[in-house]
């Protein structure tokens, strides 16, 4: 039995490649759960970020003094038909 003293090592390292490659894949599991979580909380507030800054964007627009603007926007699909837009 010449072979068990080479074949004990051998199967010793298998043993702890396995055990090694379970504990990785666990951690990796629960480092993708937690990047996934962060990743939709910070796209939560990013999007509250931008809904606020655009409700801030209307309310002072809603507060300058009518003078104050040029005038009213201009949509070309309504505006089509009307003199100013033929550079007339």
């Amino acid at each position: 039995m010449p072979y068990l003293p080479i074949l004990a090592p051998i199967v010793l390292g298998v043993v702890v490649l396995v055990l090694t490659v379970l504990r990785v894949v666990r951690s990796l599991r629960r480092f993708r759960a937690a990047s996934t979580l962060v990743g939709d909380r910070v796209g939560d507030r990013v999007g509250l970020l931008r809904a606020r800054s655009a409700a801030l964007a209307v309310a002072v627009a809603a507060r300058r003094p009518d003078h104050a603007r040029k005038g009213k926007p201009r949509v070309p699909s309504v505006d089509r038909g009307r003199q100013e837009d033929n550079g007339a």
